[in-house]
């Protein structure tokens, strides 16, 4: 298929993402939040499915849990659809939402552990998945009053960019891009005495080998790096959808890291725990995660 050339996809196909986008945005905004998370998710669960892209969720999925059967595959990729449209669609309703509040939105356990970061004199890294709605982790922790730097991949559309941005503004803290400058940008964060958040659970093709479900995937080494070299808390903070646009935020101790003096090993060591943590989580909910990354080897997801 003949690629579409640049500035036609700039300037007239950009602009017309855009737009769809602000129509969707606003409409989902108009909406109450539990009415458009259950649209959102209605529509990506009938859609999703029969996209060719659920063939690698297929395939994931096969690779985590050999001993499932097709039609147990088949339904957690449904609900892996539901869970991705819903969270789509409650991105306009990030600046409602309050962790802990009595409407009982967002339970929350393990708040004190935000606060011994806000009353520390050390940066500390929060680290999670993409499981549940992701965005709530940094939204409970700008509400107890730990804004989060954290890592993001720009949408290569700008106007639908500008859209992301106005969706994250009720999270406090600096959307740093991934690459070589957002590196540099973490740094600048722990130097400053900030705090970060990280998804750690995408394929890193230069990361190190680490086990995940039973088999070495390419997995990010910078949390563990960085934790080690400014001795940072590293805190586990795990969002579940319980029902609908309802949740439970469970922030977990701050982890006992490996410190042997061999600091590769220390980070392959460390990585390897948080990839198990990570692991017991999918499999508690495997349809709330996303399966969707290319995260195993083509010869392993088979």
């Amino acid at each position: 298929m003949a690629r579409i050339p640049k500035p036609l996809n700039r300037y007239l196909f950009h602009p017309i993402q855009a737009v769809v986008a602000v129509v969707v945005y606003t409409v989902l905004r108009m909406l109450p939040i539990d009415m458009a998370s259950a649209l959102g998710g209605g529509l990506a669960r009938s859609i999703g499915p029969h996209l060719g892209i659920s063939g690698r969720a297929v395939k994931n999925l096969k690779a985590a849990f050999p001993e499932k059967s097709d039609a147990d595959v088949a339904e957690i990729v449904r609900g892996m659809w539901d869970n991705l449209g819903r969270v789509a669609a409650e991105y306009p309703h990030l600046g409602k939402i309050v962790v802990g509040a009595d409407d009982g939105r967002v339970e929350s356990i393990g708040g004190e552990y935000v606060d011994q970061l806000r009353e520390g004199d050390r940066s500390g890294i929060f680290f999670s998945a993409h499981i549940g709605n992701w965005e709530i982790v940094s939204l409970g922790a700008t509400q107890r009053g730990v804004p989060l730097d954290r890592i993001y991949r720009e949408a290569n559309n700008r106007l639908v960019e500008w859209l992301y941005q106005h969706g994250r503004a009720a999270v406090e803290g600096a959307l740093i891009p991934k690459g070589a400058a957002g590196a540099r940008g973490l740094l600048k964060s722990l130097k400053s005495g900030r705090h970060l958040a990280m998804l750690v659970d995408q394929k890193m093709n230069d990361g190190i080998s680490v086990p995940f479900f039973g088999r070495d995937v390419m997995t990010a080494p910078a949390l563990a790096e960085l934790a080690l070299r400014y001795d940072c808390p590293v805190v586990p903070a795990r969002i579940t959808r319980l029902k609908g646009a309802r949740f439970r935020l469970e922030v977990l101790p701050p982890r006992d890291l490996i410190r042997t003096g061999d600091h590769k090993a220390d980070v392959a060591a460390n990585m390897a725990q948080i990839n198990a943590l990570i692991e017991q989580w999918v499999r508690d909910t495997p349809e709330q995660w996303l399966w969707l990354h290319n995260r195993w080897p083509d010869d392993q997801a088979k």
